[in-house]
């Protein structure tokens, strides 16, 4: 059997239905290319998440800042950094990337920079310590996360380009769930560890680090075998100040706003998520075990449930976030319930688990869907622009969502879980109002 034909063979497998070969909203050029592309795609996405799951900014790089002996403040700034560093930036990106007929090769060298700074942080973990090796890593996860901002930009354009309409939620549903298995993998080594007293020092998360430059180093090469036609390149003429202009989509269009806002509601799901963690923590304690049990939960969730989100955002994407975000908010209503009239249910070693487990399916139905809705929303250069403003606002409100941890020094952790449980809610009430993008 040909690559060809194996690529075809498995492309009808995962798609399994009758619109496996119909070419919805991409050229007739690009048609005959989709299993591949379908493919190659699914694969650089399950790379490039298998590398998050190596450098994640809630678990890893703590853990490394802390064997290194790099000052405590610094780990405040992880998770802001990654996040929202790979998400303001984008409006100006942007503006490169649509002088661009082949967007592919941004999302290519994205990936490359963003192995050159894993592999430099790995080397920071193998040769440094103290405040420098601290300051080090916070660097070079500036540069990381500005990458991933152009990766992103341009991995929603290409699967615009190459994957036609109700097919595109399974590409992100089967990567996301491949991911999940691999970081259930993850968390049964780190149980290993635990249960063989094996020591994680700062040459361990060194070698981990390499591996995850590699990781990327191969996602490039796979997504540089996309098959992408040009396509247009208007857009881009008048640099930053075509790219600042493109905020006015936010007042001149009301289906895009009512989008932004929608999805702004929807970050309470990945915002409560540590809150959960930090429960389980002081309940459980702090023994590897306990997080090797969430990362087991987390991963599991993932495999399970993407493929059944990417599924039926094929369907309705915008069902799919108003349905996952209705569950993110039932399960942190019910974690409150829990924690107000039956406390010492919290300290049994299966409820938080369970919860954060439930959690995570909810926050992949809401990933998996908004993904899929905002790429389903415009066609050709329109969707650069509707990509990079929408990520640019969501990661300045990110960044001042942040500070709603300070709530907790006159809310309990479980009542700021229930402020984001009524978030969920009004994301609900804002999505039914949205109209149908799929069709």
């Amino acid at each position: 059997m040909s690559r060809k034909d194996w690529s075809d063979s498995i492309y009808d497998k995962l798609i399994n239905s009758e619109d496996a070969r119909a070419c919805k909203a991409i050229d007739e050029s690009a048609c005959h290319e989709v299993p591949g592309n379908f493919m190659r795609i699914i694969i650089a996405q399950f790379l490039n998440n298998l590398g998050d799951a190596i450098i994640n900014p809630k678990v890893t790089l703590p853990w490394v800042l802390q064997t290194l002996g790099a000052p405590v403040f610094l780990l405040g700034w992880l998770v802001p950094i990654r996040e929202s560093g790979s998400l303001i930036p984008q409006l100006a990106i942007a503006s490169w990337i649509r002088h661009m007929p082949l967007r592919k090769w941004a999302w290519v060298a994205g990936a490359v920079l963003q192995a050159l700074c894993v592999l430099g942080i790995g080397l920071v973990a193998f040769t440094l310590e103290g405040a420098r090796a601290g300051w080090l890593v916070i660097a070079l996860l500036v540069v990381f996360s500005l990458a991933r901002g152009l990766s992103s930009v341009a991995s929603k354009d290409v699967l615009g380009k190459t994957i036609p309409k109700k097919q595109r939620g399974r590409v992100s549903g089967w990567s996301s769930s491949a991911a999940g298995l691999v970081t259930m993998g993850m968390a049964a080594a780190l149980f290993l560890s635990w249960l063989l007293h094996t020591e994680t020092g700062s040459g361990f998360y060194g070698w981990a680090l390499v591996a995850g430059s590699a990781v990327w180093l191969i996602a490039a090469g796979v997504f540089a075998s996309v098959r992408e036609f040009p396509g247009a390149t208007s857009g881009g003429r008048n640099g930053l100040l075509e790219a600042f202009a493109q905020l006015k989509l936010l007042h001149t269009d009301r289906d895009f706003r009512a989008f932004v806002i929608t999805r702004s509601l929807f970050l309470c799901t990945a915002l409560s998520a540590p809150y959960y963690i930090v429960m389980a923590h002081g309940a459980l304690g702090a023994d590897v075990w306990v997080l090797a049990l969430f990362m087991f939960a987390s991963g599991l969730a993932g495999l399970v449930s993407a493929p059944v989100w990417g599924h039926f955002s094929d369907r309705s994407s915008r069902q799919v976030m108003m349905m996952a975000s209705a569950g993110a908010a039932l399960v942190g209503i019910l974690l409150f319930l829990i924690a107000v009239f039956i406390p010492a249910l919290i300290s049994t070693f299966w409820l938080m688990p369970v919860l954060y487990f439930l959690l995570t399916i909810c926050h992949q139905g809401v990933r998996v869907g908004r993904k899929t809705y905002l790429v389903d929303m415009a066609e050709g250069d329109k969707r650069t622009s509707y990509v990079s403003v929408s990520n640019t606002v969501i990661g300045v409100i990110l960044l001042l969502l942040s500070g709603l941890g300070s709530l907790t020094a006159v809310l309990s952790m479980h009542g700021l879980i229930l402020f984001f449980s009524l978030m969920a809610i009004a994301g609900v009430v804002m999505a039914s109002r949205l109209p149908e993008v799929t069709e």
